[in-house]
């Protein structure tokens, strides 16, 4: 109570001592102003001249007013209370404005490709639901209880372009519970994103689980093609962080979305997932998931994933297609003339020996090793303590090139090479 008497005291005292030095300077300035003026100018130009002070001292009397009010601590911010609905208003017009105005210039890529609607979608489950709710989750009531609330996305989104919803997703809104993307360089992840929530009012509690979620069953059947038996805490980490996107069976849900991690390096495996997790390897998908688990977590789902039994696409190219005879070229020659080094000598195959700190690459989808390269080449990818080695690389690949290599490893057979 004391507190709460002071601070009205203060702000009294402070408000009297404002308004009283404001009243006299201008009750005494206008007359010698007045005289001068006359002598210079006329009534004309001093009249004018004492409205515009009458304006500062207004405008000068209510900031210092607001100013009082707040040090005396009369402002509330509780959210309890919610917002006025002249401050709602003005709050919304102020950001939608912000939103039309910043993102013009941003050309949204096309949104049909259902690998980016899929791994938008996982993402969503993960980071988004947990405020926005979902076709399978009323909106939690702690995120109810924020000012303001989190909008209902599956009303909201066709009120607004997919240029703006890729500025509110990237960069967040002040004065609200909307983070910024965590990984700013990754453009192509918040695009996911975007595509997910165009399809968003759309779905139905069963088609959102399917999206989500693939077909759990016949995953974890698959795991029985494994070199060991995992245990069921094993199972239950893999469940809660990795099956969502690359399965229980390490194949990506059959979709270059995400990479296949069964049979993969477990020392790569590791050092990746340090990685993301230490905000080296930039991916707003990957490092909160990596950042909360253990590094025995950590080791665990290497031993798991890379015990696994590597599988092909199934929409893996022909052998007999002119591009992956470039790739394979490429991969076995490297180009000399622009310096570009021999791919197996690092990422296999073949018999010999080679570093476990860098990836197996046989049967991996192509369209995410092109990502993959595109991200070096523009120095927006990050990585391990190694990854500077293909940043000089990419930087020297043509578009065309890159997709040759990429097209060849995929119509490799996996082996996990790695035990070699």
């Amino acid at each position: 109570m004391s507190r709460i008497l002071r601070n009205i005291i203060l702000f009294g005292v402070f408000s009297a001592a404002a308004v009283l030095a404001l009243l006299r300077s201008f009750a005494a300035w206008p007359h010698g102003a007045r005289r001068a003026d006359d002598h210079q100018t006329g009534n004309r130009r001093s009249n004018a001249k004492r409205y515009a002070l009458t304006i500062v001292v207004f405008v000068v009397a209510a900031a210092c007013g607001g100013f009082l009010m707040v040090a005396a601590g009369l402002v509330p911010i509780k959210a309890s209370s919610g917002h006025w609905p002249i401050t709602a208003a003005l709050l919304n017009f102020a950001m939608r404005r912000s939103v039309v105005m910043h993102s013009l210039g941003i050309e949204a890529p096309p949104l049909d490709d259902k690998a980016l609607v899929l791994k938008g979608a996982g993402h969503y489950e993960i980071g988004c639901s947990p405020c926005h709710g979902s076709p399978t989750l009323r909106q939690p009531v702690i995120a109810q209880g924020m000012t303001p609330p989190p909008p209902d996305l599956a009303k909201e989104v066709s009120n607004w372009d997919a240029e703006e919803l890729f500025y509110i997703v990237k960069h967040g809104v002040k004065f609200t519970g909307m983070p910024a993307w965590a990984a700013q360089e990754r453009d192509d992840e918040v695009w996911a994103i975007v595509a997910f929530l165009f399809i968003l009012p759309q779905l139905d509690g069963d088609e959102y689980r399917r999206l989500i979620h693939g077909d759990v069953t016949r995953s974890q059947m698959d795991v029985a093609g494994a070199s060991f038996s995992p245990t069921a805490d094993v199972l239950r980490l893999v469940s809660e962080n990795c099956a969502r996107c690359h399965g229980h069976d390490g194949v990506g849900r059959n979709s270059h979305a995400f990479p296949k991690i069964a049979g993969q390096n477990p020392s790569y495996f590791y050092l990746t997932m340090q990685a993301y997790a230490q905000g080296h390897r930039n991916s707003g998908i990957m490092e909160p998931i990596a950042a909360v688990l253990s590094t025995e977590a950590i080791r665990d789902l290497a031993r798991y994933y890379s015990g696994l039994r590597p599988r092909s696409s199934s929409t893996r190219p022909s052998q007999n297609n002119p591009a992956i005879e470039r790739g394979k070229q490429i991969a076995e020659q490297g180009i000399p003339s622009q310096r570009v080094p021999i791919c197996m000598e690092c990422h296999g195959p073949g018999p010999d020996r080679r570093s476990p700190n860098y990836p197996e690459l046989a049967g991996q989808y192509a369209e995410y090793l092109i990502l993959q390269l595109t991200l070096f080449k523009k120095q927006q990818r990050g990585g391990t303590a190694y990854a500077h080695l293909m940043r000089r690389v990419a930087h020297r690949l043509t578009p065309q090139q890159m997709r040759d290599v990429a097209n060849y490893y995929e119509s490799l057979s996996p082996s996990g090479d790695y035990r070699n």
